[in-house]
C-alpha cells in the first residue's frame, strides 16, 4: 500500500510529526474544496460488477522495463499518466479513464514494475522497489511514448511516484493529483518510532521485515491483498469478480520480490541501486512541488494518513484540497471514479 505512505505511508506520518514542528499544521488548505462522490456503478449503469475493461494492453521498452500500460482516448489529445499502487494495479482506473478520454485526453495506465504485463528486459536487474526506481520509471515510458508533458496522478505507490516525477521534473508535468497529498519520503525519516496505535497499523511491514513474512506473502498474496482491501477501505463492499479482475496482476513473476523490497527498502533493510543515490539524497530533503496540484482525500480512508494541514504547505504553486463524502476509502479512483476524473480535468485550471 502505499507510503500509502508511497507506500510511505509510514513515512507519511513521520512526515506530519515532523512538518508539525515546524509549524505546518497551523497552515490553512489553500482554497480547500469539499466534493460529493459517486461511487463506481454510477459510471456504468447496467453493468455487472467487475465487467469493465480496457481494450487491448500495450507493450513498449522503456528503460530496464518493458511496460504494459492500457490507452484510451485520442492520439493527439493532451496527456494523462494515471498510476496505481499496492496492492491494486491498472484497474483501478477502469471507470476514471474512459471520462478523461471523452473530455479529449490521451489516458495512459502502466502496470508499475512487478505488476501485470510488466516486464524486467534483462534477468540480471535488481528486483528494486526503492521509490526513485519507481519515478524513474515513469520518465522512461514518457520518453519511449515520445510525451513531452503530462498531467500526472495517482493514489498510494502512484501517489508517491506522482509527487517525485513533479518534485524533481516539473517541467515534463503539467499538473499533479495526488491522493493523500505529499508522499515523499526517506529511509531517515523512516527511522523515527511512531506511536504504538500508528505503528500498529504498519504490521504488514514488520511482517514483511522477515523472511517469515517475504514466504507468507509469497504463499497467501491473494488473501493478503484482499485483505488489505478490506482494510483499507471498510466501507468499499466490492465483489469477487472486481477484485479478481486486478488479482490477476499480482500473478507478475517480479511481484512478490517489487513489494518485499519496496517495504524493506523504506526501513533501511534492504539497499537500493547506486545510480538512484543522488535522487534519494535530493528526495530525502523533502523537495516541495511546485506544479499546480489538487490533493484529495477520502472520508473512509482505513489506511494511515494525514490530515491535510499537515502537508498544505509542501505545495507552492496553486493548490487545491479536495475531501471526499460517501464512505470513499484508500482506493479513491475506483470507488469515487467522477470525484477523480474532475480533479485530473480541472488541476490545469486552478
Amino acid at each position: 500500500m502505499s507510503n500509502s505512505v508511497n507506500a510511505g505511508r509510514r513515512r507519511l506520518l513521520g512526515l506530519t510529526t515532523a512538518l508539525a514542528g515546524i509549524g505546518l499544521l497551523d497552515l490553512g488548505l489553500g482554497g480547500a474544496a469539499r466534493a460529493q462522490s459517486a461511487r463506481p456503478a454510477a459510471t456504468g449503469a447496467g453493468r455487472a460488477p467487475g465487467a469493465a475493461s480496457f481494450g487491448a494492453i500495450r507493450q513498449i521498452d522503456a528503460g530496464p522495463l518493458n511496460i504494459g500500460y492500457a490507452q484510451a482516448g485520442p492520439a493527439n489529445g493532451p496527456v494523462a499518466i494515471l498510476l496505481h499502487g499496492w496492492p491494486y494495479d491498472i484497474y483501478s482506473f477502469v471507470d476514471v479513464a474512459p471520462l478523461l478520454a471523452a473530455a479529449g485526453y490521451r489516458v495512459i495506465v502502466p502496470y508499475l514494475r512487478g505488476y501485470g504485463s510488466t516486464r524486467f528486459r534483462s534477468a540480471d536487474t535488481p528486483r528494486n522497489g526503492q521509490q526513485a526506481a519507481l519515478a524513474v520509471d515513469v520518465i522512461a515510458l514518457m520518453d519511449a511514448l515520445k510525451i513531452d508533458k503530462a498531467i500526472i496522478a495517482g493514489f498510494d505507490w502512484g501517489a508517491r511516484t506522482a509527487n517525485i516525477v513533479a518534485a524533481l521534473w516539473p517541467e515534463r508535468c503539467l499538473g499533479l493529483v495526488s491522493v493523500s497529498g505529499y508522499l515523499i519520503g526517506s529511509q531517515e525519516a523512516n527511522r523515527k518510532p511512531l506511536p504504538p496505535q500508528a505503528e500498529l497499523q504498519w504490521w504488514y511491514q514488520f511482517y514483511f521485515a522477515t523472511e517469515r513474512g517475504a514466504a507468507g506473502y509469497a504463499a497467501n498474496r491473494d488473501g493478503f491483498n484482499r485483505l488489505i482491501w478490506q482494510l483499507a477501505s471498510p466501507q468499499w463492499h466490492f465483489d469477487d469478480a472486481t477484485y479478481r479482475r486486478s488479482a490477476q496482476s499480482f500473478d507478475n513473476p517480479d511481484h512478490v520480490a517489487i513489494v518485499i523490497h519496496n517495504y524493506r527498502w523504506r526501513l533501511g533493510l534492504a539497499q537500493g541501486e547506486p545510480q538512484y543515490d543522488a535522487l534519494e539524497k535530493r528526495l530525502a530533503a523533502a523537495p516541495k512541488i511546485s506544479v499546480p496540484t489538487i490533493t484529495m482525500e477520502g472520508d473512509a480512508n482505513g489506511a494511515p494518513h494525514p490530515k491535510p494541514a499537515a502537508y498544505a504547505g509542501m505545495f507552492t504553486g496553486k493548490y487545491q484540497h479536495r475531501d471526499i463524502d460517501g464512505g470513499i476509502g484508500h482506493n479513491l479512483p475506483q470507488e469515487a471514479p467522477r470525484a477523480f476524473a474532475d480533479a485530473v480535468l480541472q488541476v490545469v485550471q486552478l
